[in-house]
């Protein structure tokens, strides 16, 4: 009685722990990612800026409440040389402190949606042309090419030209000319995946083809995409303030391309109005690149047995 009811507990008591390995599989997962990206100092201190920014951007109304670009001041008062303008005015006698940080919500704003929209464009093309090959795969290609023939910044101030300064043709102009790159990546990540032994038994079993590509093809070859989305939100602000650099951006909204627009002309006698937004793109673009080397360190599989 005794010998015979132990073997049973036992198998209780393994099964028990296999749910629970099963339950905690994915902490783990979590958990390993984290400590690989924390591996990178880089990507730490990018991620820390890049923190720094979006609470900017986040509490601009409550610091800064009213409209940015209402006059306050003197003009071209130099930062430090007033408190209540720490980083001076410009040349219309407006607080740059206050554009910058509503300048920060704006330019995060078009880099997200921007990116968001051409990930979207560019996976679901690139995987639809990956998976189905053939003439569709031809076509959709021969369209990415057509894309990519025109310079990127020639064909936002055309796009921002045509349909006008306003930041939902920012987000448009952006959008179109950074998804190809991602349909690219996006194609040679399924086509490396399409003929793999997995996706050869889901075939067996029966599965299709559709719910194939959708949970097994396209979540493995999205990793180096999520990369490549970081580095789209950085480009998407550099165009956005090429677009106001140029004064094609929207004239009711502050931006950091803007501000050095504006300030080009007096670069020689107050060279802050145009230092102060160059730094905060420059940091912000150097954040978000730093923290898409570390997410390329922790989801490449490669790397992650260094």
């Amino acid at each position: 009685m005794t010998s015979s009811a132990e073997p049973a507990l036992d198998t209780r008591t393994t099964g028990a722990s296999s749910a629970t390995l099963a339950l905690h599989r994915p902490s783990r997962r979590r958990a390993g990612f984290w400590q690989q990206f924390a591996r990178h100092g880089g990507a730490l201190a990018g991620a820390l800026l890049l923190a720094v920014v979006v609470v900017v951007a986040l509490c601009a109304g409550w610091w800064y409440p009213g409209d940015p670009l209402r006059i306050v001041a003197a003009p071209e008062i130099w930062p430090f040389e007033q408190w209540q303008y720490p980083l001076g005015t410009d040349a219309l006698g407006r607080d740059i402190a206050a554009m910058l940080v509503h300048g920060a919500r704006a330019t995060l704003a078009i880099g997200l949606v921007a990116s968001v929209a051409a990930t979207v464009i560019g996976v679901s093309i690139g995987a639809i042309a990956a998976w189905w090959g053939g003439w569709i795969d031809e076509g959709l290609m021969r369209l990415t090419e057509l894309f990519q023939i025109v310079p990127n910044v020639v064909f936002v101030l055309t796009v921002v030209a045509i349909l006008g300064p306003h930041i939902e043709n920012t987000i448009i102009a952006v959008a179109l000319v950074s998804w190809p790159a991602i349909a690219r990546l996006t194609r040679a990540e399924c086509l490396s995946f399409k003929s793999r032994e997995f996706v050869q038994a889901c075939r067996t079993v029966g599965l299709s083809p559709w719910r194939i590509a959708l949970r097994e093809v396209l979540p493995n070859a999205l990793p180096p995409v999520l990369v490549m989305g970081t580095l789209v939100v950085a480009g998407a602000m550099l165009y956005e303030s090429v677009v106001s650099f140029l004064g094609l951006g929207d004239p009711n909204v502050a931006s950091w391309g803007r501000q050095i627009g504006e300030g080009r002309t007096l670069i020689r006698s107050s060279w802050y109005l145009c230092a102060e937004p160059g730094l905060a793109i420059m940091l912000a673009v150097l954040a978000l690149n730093l923290v898409g080397d570390g997410l390329n360190d922790a989801l490449n599989p490669a790397l992650r047995k260094r």
